[in-house]
């Protein structure tokens, strides 16, 4: 049977695309899982660093305020130039709690805008009397506050710090932290894949050498594998060479035997024929004719064992042009009163079986055509879907429809007066039928006797 040598496309059923599926699967989890256990570390300590630089600039607000008589004093510098800078988000306040302080201080940056304190049953201080929370702030910002309150002096005057930065801008920070390092780890996630697939396929080729090889060994083109492949898979070509030599050593003893058969049945059936004619008469005519009938039945049923002994093994070649040629013009030779013709529509057909059964199939039919042709035999060769349609047609009587059926039923004779078995449309229908083609018979359209199509297989060139 034809096999198509395709590429090595992988499909839903290869192990190649399965591979690769299930590493670019994990890749891409793994790189998500990275890059979002990443972001959220990188955002956690970009917000923990954001809280100590604003408690750090509250205790730097606190070191640097006093009281000087009853109202508050001091020139605060946290040291961030953003606090001069107006409607920043960088702003820190002082406000007196107790009656008995006057005054408050603010940051250049903050002017005379207000910001709203949530209330301390909402937001308490903590153990520290410290208390941290957002607020939106005077130019569209989140605010991010640190609150502490504060006694300055034996007199007991208190005052409420805050210092607030701008959360936004580290939100902001912290989402272009995490866009940057997602692009650069899809980047890292996409080559890292292609190169993984790149090793797969690279790595499953040897795969792929071991299928092109039982492809061509199935087409008779070389007789075992290749056994220099990686050390993986170096064990499974021996064993397939070892199968395929130990499938040929049955294939020789199986012919051996039937040849032994058939020499050892070709003695009593000689003496058989022998007896036949010393008997002569009626009885030495019936005993001498099936006798025959023995000799090619038992032929047949040999043929049948070796083609189905062969057929899905090693399949034979077989170049069907010269061998057509050639029985064309033995069956002119042995029909001289005959224009026989052979039309070849197909020079380079190779029939993926033995030579022999090819003979045998096409001799038959054109011996079938010799016998009830009137003048003309045409032998056809061509090309079909199923591999190659060889046709023997004659302007003989042809059979009509329901004759056909009967023609192809073993030892049926549609003619008693011309000499023969009955076998020779019965042998050519199971031996095409072991190879998987298929014979039909019916009426030539332009010589108007039998015309008999056979589809085979072909070989790969």
């Amino acid at each position: 049977m034809k096999i198509p040598l395709t590429g090595y496309l992988p499909s839903l059923r290869s192990l190649s695309l399965r591979v690769i599926m299930l590493s670019t699967l994990w890749t891409i989890i793994s790189f998500f899982a990275i890059a979002t256990i990443i972001s959220a570390l990188y955002g956690d300590a970009r917000l923990k660093s954001f809280q100590q630089l604003l408690s750090a600039h509250l205790f730097s607000v606190i070191a640097s305020v006093s009281v000087n008589d009853g109202a508050l004093a001091g020139r605060p510098d946290p040291g961030e130039v953003r606090y001069s800078s107006p409607l920043s988000g960088w702003y820190w306040s002082v406000e007196p709690v107790a009656d008995n302080l006057k005054g408050s201080l603010r940051s250049v940056s903050l002017g005379d805008k207000m910001i709203d304190a949530p209330s301390t049953l909402n937001v308490p201080f903590d153990t520290s009397f410290q208390r941290t929370y957002t607020v939106p702030g005077p130019n569209g910002q989140q605010l991010s506050v640190v609150e502490t309150e504060v006694v300055l002096d034996a007199e007991n005057r208190v005052a409420r710090f805050r210092v607030m930065g701008n959360l936004s801008e580290v939100e902001r920070e912290i989402a272009g932290f995490r866009n940057t390092l997602y692009f650069y780890l899809g980047i890292f996630a996409l080559g890292g894949t292609l190169i993984n697939a790149a090793v797969i396929l690279f790595g499953l080729r040897p795969l792929d050498r071991v299928r092109r090889s039982l492809a061509e060994i199935r087409e008779g083109k070389v007789s075992r594998l290749n056994e220099n492949l990686p050390l993986e898979i170096a064990p499974l070509a021996r064993e397939m060479n070892a199968l395929i030599e130990n499938n040929r050593r049955i294939m020789e003893r199986s012919r051996t035997q039937v040849g032994n058969l058939a020499h050892s049945l070709k003695t009593p059936l000689s003496v058989l024929v022998n007896e036949s004619r010393t008997i002569g008469g009626t009885e030495g005519r019936i005993i001498a004719e099936q006798s025959a009938a023995m000799q090619v039945q038992v032929q047949h049923y040999l043929q049948r064992a070796r083609v189905a002994a062969q057929r899905d093994s090693v399949v034979f070649r077989a170049p069907v042009t010269p061998i057509l040629a050639r029985l064309a013009r033995v069956t002119a030779k042995l029909n001289p009163n005959m224009d026989v013709q052979f039309v070849n529509h197909m020079d380079e057909a190779i029939f993926a079986g033995e030579r022999e059964d090819l003979e045998e199939i096409v001799g038959n039919l054109l011996e079938n055509a010799g016998k009830w042709g009137r003048s003309i035999i045409r032998l056809t060769l061509a090309e079909s879907d199923d591999g190659l349609e060889i046709s023997v047609a004659d302007d003989g009587a042809g059979l009509a429809p329901e004759q056909i059926k009967d023609a192809l039923m073993r030892g049926r004779r549609l003619d008693e007066t011309k000499p023969g078995t009955g076998l020779g449309l019965s042998i050519v229908h199971d031996t095409v039928r072991e190879y998987g083609g298929t014979l039909r018979l019916e009426r030539s359209a332009d010589l108007g006797g039998l015309n008999a199509r056979l589809t085979l297989p072909v070989a790969g060139n």
